[in-house]
């Protein structure tokens, strides 16, 4: 099996609302008659149903059952579109990967599919044991749907989908980025390649699509077999039509690389994920506050919030060494480069739309103010420029904005709660 194919058959298991209630079927047709099997060696009797009022007493619960079935899709469907159109679209995808959820959605299609199986098994004698079983499932998931409501409420809460996709995007900065960087160590220099004296191109072929993952390591593996080095053309996000180039080679063994090897190394997708774009996370966050900052919704607590969780994740990539996107083999010989975001590329996508949409909202360009002075104390010197450019970016905007100059100064105070608490040492 080729690493494309373990790649979609691990993003179908993370992202398919299908399978686990299909699972649970299958679990309670095969729990039934385990559950019969010990009613008819001890005997139960401890309820008492006839076999009138076990039958009623059963397809009650497999009608509420379904019903509830129902009403709880529909409510997720429904706050799923609340939430997209207040958010971003960006976090459905997001939904529908959460375990709870699925964990939720199965335990009530087993009690619907378990009470069908002993409304079933109703005879001349009944079994009580199947019956009880039935009436704690359906008691167990109306429990469960109390609290689906409820975490449901607090999920789509815009503070808790920011700072869990920050969550997110920080474990995915651990995985890619897992070395600190040391004091006065400074910025790794990417290798440079020149295109013109690539030995051969590889070009993309019948689909176009975003990148959304490589094998570095079976690209690895693969270029030091040929003795060439190879080179990803793309960034992971970027996207990639028909006949562009997605692979370049350099050195005498080019030739002997088997396109397929090449292209099973690299899944594409419709739209972004963060599964190795850490930068996407940034994304997400900066949406839902461009969105909460527009003229349509104007809620710039939430851009507040949205600040917040950047701080902390440029904090984080502040103190990381960089990928530059070069990986050797066990002799130290170059044999696959790749792109990668670089500090200014985090700062400009964490700023950038903030600092023009937020700027008729002081609460929103004041915590940015704070976020600049907070992290230039404690970033490593050869990263002060990118935020020193910033803050005078802000400024000038500031300045374009707010023709009066009380206004000018309130804006572009320190505030790292927007309005409330003046950040100190500002």
């Amino acid at each position: 099996m080729s690493w494309l194919t373990r790649h979609r058959l691990r993003r179908y298991l993370r992202s398919s609302l299908f399978l686990a209630p299909a699972g649970s079927i299958v679990l309670a047709l095969a729990v039934a008659p385990v559950v019969r099997w010990i009613d008819d060696r001890t005997q139960w009797t401890l309820l008492g149903f006839g076999a009138g009022g076990a039958s009623a007493v059963l397809s009650g619960l497999s009608s509420s059952l379904l019903a509830l079935i129902v009403f709880a899709f529909s409510i997720l469907l429904l706050a799923i579109q609340i939430a997209g159109g207040q958010l971003s679209p960006r976090i459905i995808a997001r939904v529908f990967r959460m375990p709870l959820l699925k964990v939720i959605l199965s335990g009530f299609v087993f009690s619907y599919a378990y009470s069908l199986a002993a409304l079933s098994r109703i005879g001349e004698r009944v079994p009580q044991l199947p019956v009880a079983l039935a009436i704690a499932a359906s008691l167990a998931s109306l429990a469960v749907f109390i609290y689906l409501v409820q975490r449901i409420g607090e999920a789509f809460r815009p503070g808790t989908v920011m700072a869990k996709i920050a969550a997110e995007t920080r474990d995915v900065l651990d995985a890619m980025y897992p070395r600190a960087l040391a004091p006065g160590e400074g910025e790794h220099v990417a290798l440079s390649l020149d295109p013109s004296r690539a030995d051969r191109i590889v070009f993309q072929q019948k689909v176009s699509g975003v990148v959304l993952a490589f094998d570095a390591e079976g690209l690895r593996a693969v270029a030091t077999r040929a003795g060439c080095v190879v080179e990803l053309v793309p960034q992971v996000g970027d996207f990639l039509a028909v006949g562009e180039p997605l692979f370049r080679l350099y050195g005498p063994g080019a030739s002997s690389v088997a396109e397929r090897k090449l292209r099973d190394s690299v899944a594409l997708g419709v739209e972004r994920t963060m599964e190795q774009d850490p930068a996407f996370g940034f994304r997400i966050i900066v949406d839902i506050a461009s969105k909460a900052l527009s003229p349509a919704i104007n809620d710039p607590t939430t851009g507040v919030l949205a600040v917040d969780q950047l701080h902390h994740l440029l904090s984080m990539v502040s103190r990381r060494q960089l990928d530059t996107g070069v990986v050797r083999d066990a002799s130290g010989e170059v044999r696959f480069v790749y792109r990668t975001p670089d500090w200014e590329d985090f700062v400009t996508l964490a700023a950038t739309e903030l600092r023009i949409y937020g700027a008729t909202n002081p609460q929103v360009t004041r915590r940015l103010r704070a976020m600049y002075d907070q992290l230039l104390r404690v970033v490593p010197a050869e990263r002060a420029e990118a935020l020193e450019r910033e803050v005078a970016l802000l400024q000038s905007t500031l300045d374009g904005t707010w023709s009066n100059a009380s206004d000018r100064a309130i804006a572009g105070a320190s505030d790292l709660q927007g309005f409330g608490s003046r950040a100190k040492g500002a």
